[in-house]
């Protein structure tokens, strides 16, 4: 028997104010984390529609895990539904949301990203995340179809256990070593490197003030 495709939840580009949405990571949460989060403004729809409708953008938690000055790392394989992603490196932990999220106080969207977060790894029970940028990137096929709310989770335990077996070669490395690696790293965290400082700095100014947790 068939599997049903799953539905997950998008927003309309045009819903974000621009045809033209800013490219790389963007700091002006407080622009678009409000609209983004509006259940008035999801949808759900199969997978394979979304993916090949730039009209559309899947809303992605992606959680960068960071111990001090290092960044956890890893090596996607080949997950059902992220071909396209096989094999590359990746500085992001996260998925998507799909209709089976809900959560009694109407925030699907940190009910979700919880869930993809404790499926992947073993969460550290002093981990801490923030909200620190949004990351779209319409230069590829996948990006034009995505649009990844960057949270930044810190840790002291340098032990991350996942949980997928997609998960590979995983470990926190040093920006040098990262910097080696940024040929085979996804684009999303290519972006991400390239932007890091501007990103903790955007993440602890948000611890400070409690403003973007998503919640």
């Amino acid at each position: 028997m068939q599997q049903e495709p799953e539905n997950i939840l998008v927003i309309e580009r045009q819903a974000l104010g621009t045809s033209d949405l800013f490219q790389g990571l963007n700091f002006d949460i407080e622009r678009y984390l409000p609209l983004l989060l509006d259940p008035r403004q999801h949808r759900f729809v199969p997978r394979p529609d979304a993916e090949n409708d730039p009209a559309l953008k899947q809303l992605i938690p992606y959680f960068v895990i960071c111990l001090d000055d290092k960044v956890w790392c890893y090596r996607r394989g080949g997950k059902p539904g992220e071909k396209r992603l096989a094999d590359r490196y990746s500085l992001g932990v996260g998925g998507h949301i799909n209709d089976r999220d809900h959560d009694d106080n109407g925030n699907i969207y940190r009910q979700a990203a919880l869930r993809e977060l404790n499926e992947e790894i073993v969460v550290p029970s002093d981990a801490r995340d923030t909200i620190g940028a949004l990351l779209n990137d319409d230069s590829n096929p996948v990006g034009c179809v995505h649009l990844g709310v960057v949270h930044v989770l810190m840790t002291a335990n340098a032990e991350i256990e996942p949980r997928e077996e997609t998960i590979r070669e995983a470990g926190f490395k040093t920006r040098a070593e990262l910097q080696i690696l940024r040929p085979k790293l996804e684009t999303w965290s290519q972006l991400v490197l390239d932007g890091l400082d501007e990103l903790l700095n955007a993440a602890r100014e948000s611890r400070e003030t409690g403003s973007t947790q998503g919640k």
